[in-house]
């Protein structure tokens, strides 16, 4: 068959210029106008596309503050490493077929939706400040630094980001973080979520943590020994740990407004924590359990009596027969006309703390204690003879030896368990009662320390 070799020629140079010279569609003129000001549009006007070949090289792309509502034919910026696209209207953004992609920056546009599951060499991610309500890394392993703060998400799975450095995800509608995984992690800022709970212990190389604005009730950096700023401001905490060994070196540590905490343990409560806030917080221990203590209790001394007992009004605390705020309630009024222990317990929305005192009704004259634990815990400091009628008249109290160490007259407040300001050693000593009928009592009570 004849064929005329002339046309022939002529549609296979027009068929290697349209693949030679094929066309991008640019349908944003802020787009295109930016290629054209940063010279990858070299046809330099604004003609809604630009030529293949002028952007399947380019490596970065910076587009920032360009105004530019759409950013179809980023499909085609094939070997691209680096997008910027910050400051921008986007409302959409695909980079699905960017799959070189190693930084992707889009803060501050709108955007509802980011899939970053086809970016496998993605390192960093900066997507704050947009519309996102969900958000997939688990496909970016070689994520370094993630940054998806001011959005609305409500779940983040990071366990797969183990290279991750610098992590903020503050301002956004989380309840649960797990970063067990993110070892490496130096930098995390997670305020002004949801979050009930947060564990960073297994986080050696975290630096600064900013968790402020949630609804943490502990937080424990003991393990976190490097860090040297800290923002747990605003939250429900109840313990607080930051015995790491590096108190000294914090430039910034902030636990103010947490309405319930009433002690921290840190490494040395009488250190310099001048520039702590709140500064006038003063409660700090080395121990958990010693936070007990700055729950105000009243206390009550041992009752002896012959008859019943009324119990007073009290300021800090309720009555119970048991202790922990356990068993029977008693009321200030109430009158106790059987022995018993009485525990008086008064806790915060954090921490508790408990008294107790005994109540002793007895049927004769007088009543000798038989030990006594002068120790200063409010209870049995002193050996105290209980005479309801006054028919004491003098007590002598000797050591084993038979060494006279304390005289005690009529309705004397007790023994201390001194003897020339000596605080006397645990042993048995003996008393001699001459009662005002001319009666002696003989006998021996037990000290206790």
């Amino acid at each position: 068959m004849w064929v005329n070799r002339k046309y022939l020629y002529s549609l296979v140079f027009f068929l290697l210029n349209c693949i030679g010279f094929s066309q991008t569609t640019i349908p944003d003129p802020n787009f295109e106008q930016a290629l054209i000001d940063l010279g990858i549009d070299t046809d330099g006007t604004i003609n809604s596309s630009v030529l293949t070949t002028d952007i399947n090289s380019e490596l970065s792309l910076d587009v920032r503050g360009y105004n530019i509502q759409n950013l179809s034919g980023i499909e085609d910026f094939s070997a691209l490493r680096e997008l910027y696209c910050d400051n921008n209207l986007l409302t959409a953004l695909d980079v699905t077929q960017n799959s070189n992609l190693q930084i992707l920056w889009c803060d501050s546009n709108q955007i509802t939706n980011l899939d970053v599951t086809q970016n496998p060499n993605l390192i960093s991610l900066v997507c704050g400040n947009n519309m996102l309500t969900s958000l997939n890394v688990t496909q970016n392993p070689n994520l370094n630094v993630l940054v998806c703060e001011n959005n609305q998400i409500s779940s983040l799975n990071v366990s797969q980001n183990s290279t991750l450095s610098r992590f903020q995800c503050g301002n956004n509608l989380l309840t649960n973080l797990d970063i067990s995984n993110n070892l490496n992690v130096a930098f995390l800022t997670c305020e002004n979520n949801q979050l009930t709970s947060l564990d960073v212990s297994l986080n050696a190389q975290l630096a600064n943590l900013n968790c402020s604005f949630n609804l943490l009730t502990e937080l424990d950096i003991s393990s976190n020994s490097i860090i040297t700023q800290l923002d747990c401001s605003f939250n429900d905490l109840c313990r607080l740990n930051i015995r790491n060994g590096n108190n000294g070196n914090m430039t910034l540590v902030d636990f103010s407004s947490n309405l319930d905490l009433n002690c921290i343990v840190v490494d040395n409560p009488s250190g310099d924590h001048s520039i702590w806030q709140p500064v006038s917080f003063s409660n700090y221990v080395v121990s958990q359990n010693d936070c007990n203590n700055f729950v105000n209790v009243d206390t009550l001394n041992d009752v002896i009596t012959s008859t019943s007992y009324t119990l007073p009004n009290l300021t800090n605390g309720e009555y119970f027969s048991l202790s922990g705020g356990n068993g029977i309630p008693f009321n200030s009024g109430d009158a106790i006309t059987s022995s018993r222990i009485i525990y008086i317990y008064n806790e915060t929305a954090c921490d508790s703390n408990e008294s107790s005192f005994s109540v002793l009704i007895i049927d004769d004259d007088y009543y000798i204690p038989k030990y006594f634990t002068p120790n200063n815990d409010g209870r049995h400091d002193l050996w105290q003879v209980f005479d309801s009628n006054n028919s004491i008249k003098v007590i002598h109290i000797f050591n084993k030896y038979g060494k006279l160490l304390k005289s005690l007259p009529q309705n004397s407040q007790g023994w201390n368990g001194t003897f020339n300001g000596k605080l006397m050693n645990t042993d048995d000593y003996w008393y001699v009662i001459t009662l005002n009928s001319g009666e002696i009592i003989r006998g021996h009570f037990a000290l206790k320390r």
